[in-house]
């Protein structure tokens, strides 16, 4: 009993390991002075990224394949911006409510993307944006 213990072990730690291979890796929001973007895309698609502005304007950027980027236009206001991305993740999953695809007849899917989203948010100060050691907003 002692011998299959450690083996039981090993295996069970060798199968949790390979349930990470399949998942997404995280992106990380990246930006300079006038865009925003992320990195660490692997296994990512259609993607949006909505940007709401200061004064309760939200714009989209839409990828197909690819990181979207947000290029702050030059009239932007200064303020706190928030932003929301969402995406498909390369992992499926089947498809529980039929009606999703009622009407689609042979079309009809029987597995879907995951989805994946995560927000956040980031300044512009003197309408460029601001790195993050600079981003705290001073109301006069």
């Amino acid at each position: 009993m002692k011998k299959i213990m450690p083996t039981l072990a090993l295996t069970a730690g060798l199968s949790l390991a390979g349930l990470s291979v399949g998942f997404a890796a995280e992106p990380v929001q990246q930006q300079n002075s006038n865009a925003l973007w992320f990195e660490n895309w692997t296994g990512l698609s259609n993607a949006t990224l909505k940007i709401a502005y200061p004064s309760g304007l939200v714009k989209s950027v839409y990828a197909e394949s690819g990181t979207p980027v947000f290029q702050l236009p030059a009239d932007a206001p200064d303020g706190a911006y928030n932003y929301e991305l969402t995406a498909a993740t390369n992992k499926m999953e089947a498809v529980i409510d039929p009606s999703v695809n009622n009407g689609r007849g042979d079309a009809a899917a029987t597995q879907t993307a995951v989805g994946y989203s995560t927000s956040g948010s980031f300044a512009v100060l003197r309408g460029a944006i601001a790195l993050n050691d600079d981003a705290k907003i001073v109301e006069e």
